[in-house]
């Protein structure tokens, strides 16, 4: 059958019919494993972002959890080297209490052995002036009688 300007509807048929399994056979082998290898990579990387906004998530409590520490950490340390420097300072006055008690023992000590030396050589200087006292006493007296016999001796001399 012939229709004007020369169209073969049998022709436009087949070459319909051509099309469709050509599109057919491209869908089946280029398009479909193409389509599913894209769904693949596009759920793998959903799976990749949604495992690396977990693991986010996870390091940012970790970071949390850590800087709480560090802060509980922080303020232990503080309250530790407050408590060390008071028993530091305790241990200071405790020392310095301990040097004042023996610097005022030494004192006392040294202001009785002072005392007691004083005394001796007090004592001692009493003692050796007695002593030159007796001894100037024993040279009057001898040199007295020395000379109150020698006016005898003169005056019996003369007579």
């Amino acid at each position: 059958m012939k229709i004007p300007l020369n169209i073969d509807w049998q022709q436009i048929l087949l070459h319909l019919l051509n099309f469709s399994v050509l599109s057919l056979g491209l869908y089946l082998l280029l398009y479909k494993p193409i389509k599913n290898f894209m769904e693949q990579k596009a759920g793998y990387y959903n799976k990749m972002d949604i495992d690396t906004k977990g693991k986010l998530k996870q390091a940012e409590d970790m970071e949390a959890s850590y800087k709480e520490r560090l802060e509980d950490l922080e303020t232990t340390i503080e309250n530790r080297r407050a408590s060390a420097v008071q028993q530091i300072q305790q241990e200071i006055n405790r020392l310095l209490e301990n040097a004042q008690e023996q610097a005022a023992k030494i004192i006392s000590d040294a202001q009785d052995a002072a005392q007691r030396e004083r005394a001796k050589i007090l004592e001692d200087t009493q003692q050796e002036i007695a002593h030159m006292a007796m001894a100037a006493t024993e040279k009057l007296l001898a040199k007295s009688a020395s000379d109150a016999l020698d006016e005898f001796l003169f005056a019996v001399k003369e007579e």
